[in-house]
């Protein structure tokens, strides 16, 4: 990928948006764009944190992994987004696996070397922590569905957070969910059994509060969930 495709890709995301050509200009000649393969890890657990990568396309799964190898998702990353966000404030090694769930072109920008254009243009710092700080407040969300909701609530809320990212909007005002997400996936990314979510889910569709298409896709209303959460 040459300079200035890397310096319009750039420019689509946020965290860029409001630079100029020039500064646009320093940040792609530090960069490298490089495809990967589906099944391939960007990095491991522990790898010495080296890059900030910008998904150009693609699909990115960030997971941590404890000493019994228990997977906990942290993100389903796809275009037009960052990862690891911690990365530009961080020493140390990477805290989590990402790996590719299908083949992905990513944009790796070498921490050390942003650091000295930051140091160049500190309004950018500006654009960073916001960023960042969208990305807190998410987790913080996360965190309090864990500590204040029961199981039955998190799926809910797991499923309309899905929905309202990876989703699409169907013309009757509902939005499809692809089959992309095992019951795995969705147990893990909210620490529970792949059983309990089966059964959530069975039990959501025997009170319609969601549907299944032909192709195995999920059929939700945000409101519907929403109004059952309120209900509890």
């Amino acid at each position: 990928m040459r300079i200035e495709e890397i310096k319009r890709v750039l420019s689509e995301f946020m965290l860029f948006k409001e630079l100029d050509n020039y500064e646009l200009t320093k940040i792609a000649n530090i960069s490298i764009a490089r495809e990967w393969k589906k099944q391939s890890y960007v990095f491991l657990q522990g790898d010495p944190l080296e890059n900030v990568y910008f998904i150009y396309d693609g699909k990115i799964k960030v997971y941590k992994s404890d000493i019994h190898g228990k997977e906990q998702i942290v993100a389903i990353m796809k275009k037009g987004e960052m990862f690891p966000h911690v990365g530009f404030f961080r020493k140390g090694d990477y805290p989590a696996y990402a790996e590719v769930l299908e083949p992905s072109t990513l944009i790796a920008v070498p921490i050390l070397k942003f650091e000295s254009v930051l140091i160049e243009y500190p309004e950018l710092c500006i654009k960073v922590f916001k960023v960042l700080g969208e990305k807190i407040v998410d987790l913080q969300n996360r965190l309090e569905e864990q500590i204040l909701n029961n199981t039955y609530e998190q799926i809910i809320k797991l499923i309309i957070r899905l929905a309202q990212k990876h989703g699409k909007a169907l013309e009757d005002g509902t939005i499809q969910l692809k089959s992309e997400f095992t019951n795995r996936d969705l147990a893990s990314m909210i620490g529970t059994t792949r059983e309990t979510i089966s059964r959530t889910l069975t039990k959501m569709k025997k009170d319609e509060l969601i549907e299944v298409d032909d192709h195995g896709d999920m059929i939700v209303d945000i409101e519907i969930l929403m109004e059952e959460i309120n209900l509890i």
